[in-house]
């Protein structure tokens, strides 16, 4: 049973005949007993064979040869079956629409695949691999290449490979494709595209690029606004989508008035963005290298003005020379310095390059461009105590305006003066913050001043309580006084010198006959006696620079020598004497002389104080300090037993004044507490009285308030009565009369109604009468009675009353016209 195989339909088997070496195919249905030298080669089972469904296909390897007229395989001379060695065969559901076995030899290289389904605006992309002719005659060659388009299905060949398949892109409004040509093509438009050649796809919808047409990408538009442009740069000479030549390097900008959206070409470089410039009623700038509208190129080294109201936008190459400018506004106290840059003329005047002038206010100015505006200048408020410096800068020469406002001139300008760091110190405290301004100091009362002008090589003297104000060519004379004690030279700096009265204080060493040396602290009085009236002696007051240390030099060489001829004892007893002696010496009479006069400044020397003296040897000091030091204590213990004396006298007194005023104190207190009993008791009486009083008129009280509410409450509502009954009458009295005025003019308004459409009626018919005339409505009466009189008389009638259903009937008139004869044609009726 081994040997019998049972094939059932739509099976096969292959079996080898071992004899012959040769395969042959059994097909089912069938009972099959393999002979013992026959071989099953397709397996333990037998195979299906291959069904394909509609719109499918199957590749098969190794393929028979299939005779041409009858469709079958053929056969060699041995029984074998021929096959396609090597070769490949594509069936397809209409050719094999019944289930098929393979023969020995055959394959299935590719089972059952459905046919591939190409949508709108997709294509396959095919590729050639044999030399064939395809179904539409053309002559395809390997390495040819071309599309599939869709709708369709696709049937694939042997000859043929797919090598992908290829979407539409979708183009949206205001967007483009850009693409590159893979070989030498043909585009959409008929324009034959070279290799590496790019170019864009503008008209909206759904692309599907060539075959030799590469996607690069999606462009999207720049939208162009009344306010925004933007810059390009072509990267190669050609002619833009505006059908103008660009040449490579070229920048121009593209507008809202050219397109409302752009999209850049393959050749066209995106710069940048470039917003409007606004230029509103005050304002104007310059802009640098326009463009010449008509050539549309830059000229450089060329400037433009614009002035506002304006807008437009930057074209590339151009720029604004220092942005956007406003209007020179000018008060009445200002003005503006213009140089001219170039020459000109205006009006009669002519200016040169470099020339200077002014325009003053009020008035708003706006610069030419062969103009330049230097600055602008404002009047300068100045007080009666104010000034400021002006130099010419035609001559040089510098001058102070004083106390008045005070504009600059086109050739003037303002001058610093110069001033010593130490004056300015003084003066300033610091650092001065405005040096053009006049330099003025404050002459205290009782001083001078001294101001040397360098032009005329003179100084003059300000006495105060004056205000000084240099002028361009002075200087203040600095004083560098001696200070400190003792004194040093060069402490004291100051613009003024005091007059005086004033003291100088220095501390001195001098040494006696007997070798004891003292330290002496002495103070001299001094003042400068001048003429107010005389220059001349105020002038004298600085003839010695440093007066305080050559009065202090003097002062102490004086003492020295006189305290150097006395013994310490004798300087000590009488040391005020000596030293006044010495410092302003002795008259005829052997008196000590008041004053000390200095001619070469006038200053004079009224008093000499001698405020310390103390001995520069310890010894000396020691022993004179135990002197002074047991005097001091003498009259200390003197002083404190004469003080002890007087408190103890005033302790007493101040102890029976105290006991007696502690007695007076008990006595006012007993007398204090009588009238407090006496009080506390006409305090109660009162307070009961009070109560009952304060109780009755309460009790009173309330019952008048009582009564007053009740009559308060019934006058108010009584009144709230009348009101309410006054409301109601008013509301009726309001509504009464409000309906007899609607009543009233409703009926006026019936009555107009009424006589409005008589009038109307009548004119109606007064008007259809008019249209109609008299003689027609004449006609119109005569023409009824004349024809019913002809028709009657036509047909042989008389006596007959003719009527409708829709005619009333009068009967004496219709009794009437039966007794009436027959009125011939023509014959109007009687009334």
């Amino acid at each position: 049973m081994a040997n019998v195989i049972r094939i059932h339909p739509y099976k096969y088997i292959h079996v080898l005949d071992t004899n012959s070496n040769v395969t042959r195919l059994e097909t089912g249905p069938k009972i099959f007993v393999k002979q013992d030298h026959e071989k099953i080669t397709s397996g333990k089972d037998p195979l299906e064979m291959i069904k394909i469904p509609p719109y499918h296909f199957v590749i098969i390897k190794d393929p028979v040869v299939v005779e041409t007229a009858t469709g079958k395989p053929t056969f060699d001379k041995y029984g074998q079956v021929i096959v396609k060695t090597g070769d490949s065969e594509i069936r397809f559901h209409t050719d094999y629409s019944d289930p098929f076995p393979l023969y020995p030899r055959e394959q299935l290289e590719k089972g059952v695949t459905a046919l591939q389904v190409v949508a709108q605006d997709h294509a396959l992309w095919v590729t050639c691999e044999r030399d064939f002719t395809d179904k539409e005659g053309n002559r395809r060659q390997p390495g040819d290449e071309w599309y599939f388009l869709g709708p369709g299905i696709y049937y694939p060949r042997i000859e043929e490979r797919v090598v992908k398949e290829v979407d539409s892109v979708l183009v949206k409004q205001n967007q483009a494709l850009k693409l590159r040509a893979r070989k030498e093509c043909t585009d959409v438009a008929g324009k034959v595209r070279k290799a590496g050649e790019e170019w864009l796809i503008r008209e909206p919808g759904a692309y599907l690029p060539g075959v030799f047409e590469e996607y690069l990408a999606t462009l999207d538009a720049y939208i162009l606004t009344d306010r925004v442009a933007i810059s390009l740069r072509a990267t190669r000479a050609f002619e833009d989508v505006y059908h103008v030549e660009r040449k490579a390097g070229e920048e121009w900008l593209v507008e809202s008035v050219r397109a409302p959206f752009h999209i850049l070409d393959v050749y066209e470089e995106f710069v940048g963005t470039v917003n409007i410039t606004i230029l509103t009623k005050n304002q104007w700038c310059v802009v640098l290298d326009p463009v010449d509208l008509s050539t549309g190129k830059n000229k450089l080294g060329s400037k433009e003005l614009k002035v506002g109201e304006d807008k437009f936008f930057v074209k590339p190459g151009e720029r604004l020379e220092g942005g956007i400018q406003n209007t020179y506004v000018l008060a009445e106290d200002q003005a503006l310095l213009i140089r001219a840059k170039e020459g000109f003329v205006v009006g009669e005047d002519e200016r040169k390059p470099g020339d200077k002038w002014m325009i003053q206010g009020p008035c708003a100015y706006i610069p030419s461009l062969k103009e330049e505006v230097l600055t602008t200048r404002t009047a300068i408020p100045l007080h009666l105590n104010e000034g400021i410096y002006v130099r010419d800068t035609k001559t040089g020469a510098v001058r102070a305006e004083i106390g008045h406002s005070y504009m600059l001139k086109a050739h003037e300008e303002l001058w610093e003066m110069p001033l010593n760091d130490v004056v300015e110190g003084l003066l300033y405290s610091g650092k001065r913050t405005d040096k053009t301004r006049v330099v003025t100091f404050k002459c205290p009362d009782n001083s001078v001043v001294q101001v040397y002008n360098y032009k005329n090589k003179k100084s003059r003297c300000v006495i105060g309580p004056d205000l000084v104000m240099l002028g361009p060519d002075e200087q203040f004379t600095l004083n560098v006084l001696s200070g400190g004690k003792p004194k040093r030279v060069g402490v004291i700096q100051t613009l003024q010198l005091m007059l005086g009265p004033d003291f100088s204080t220095d501390i001195i060493e001098v040494e006696t006959s007997d070798h004891a040396r003292l330290r002496l602290q002495l103070s001299y009085n001094w003042h400068f006696e001048v003429d107010r009236s005389d220059e001349e002696s105020f002038q004298k007051v600085f003839s010695v620079r440093d007066f305080v240390g050559n009065i202090c030099n003097l002062m102490a060489a004086k003492v020295r020598g006189a305290i150097a001829s006395e013994t310490f004892e004798n300087f000590h007893k009488e040391y005020a004497r000596i030293i006044r002696k010495s410092v302003f010496g002795l008259d005829a009479e052997g008196h000590v002389i008041e004053r000390l006069i200095f001619s070469e400044n006038s200053l004079v020397i009224t008093n000499v104080d001698i405020q310390n003296v103390e001995p520069v040897d310890a010894k000396t000091q020691q022993s004179l300090q135990k002197s002074v030091t047991l005097a001091i204590e003498i009259t200390t213990n003197a002083q404190e037993a004469k003080a002890r004396h007087e408190a103890e006298r005033q302790a007493q007194e101040a102890l029976g004044q105290l006991q007696r005023q502690e007695i007076e104190d008990l006595a006012r207190v007993e007398d204090a507490k009588i009238k407090l009993v006496e009080l506390k008791n006409s305090n109660a009486g009162i307070q009961s009285e009070g109560e009952a009083i304060a109780d009755a008129k309460a009790k009173a009280a309330a019952a008048d308030i009582v009564g007053h509410a009740t009559v308060e409450e019934a006058n108010l509502q009584a009144k709230v009565l009348k009101v309410k009954k006054e409301s109601e009458l008013s509301r009726l009295r309001a509504k009464n009369t409000l309906e007899l005025e609607h009543r009233r003019k409703m009926d006026a308004l019936e009555i107009e109604k009424a006589e409005k459409l008589s009038e109307i009626e009548s004119g109606k018919l007064k008007t259809f009468i008019d249209a109609i005339g008299q003689d027609t409505l004449v006609a119109i009466a005569e023409a009824g009675p004349a024809m019913q009189a002809e028709m009657l008389q036509g047909l042989g009638l008389s006596g007959y009353l003719m009527m409708d259903s829709n005619s009333p009937i009068n009967l004496f008139s219709a009794a009437q016209g039966m007794i009436s004869p027959v009125m011939p044609t023509g014959t109007p009726p009687t009334s």
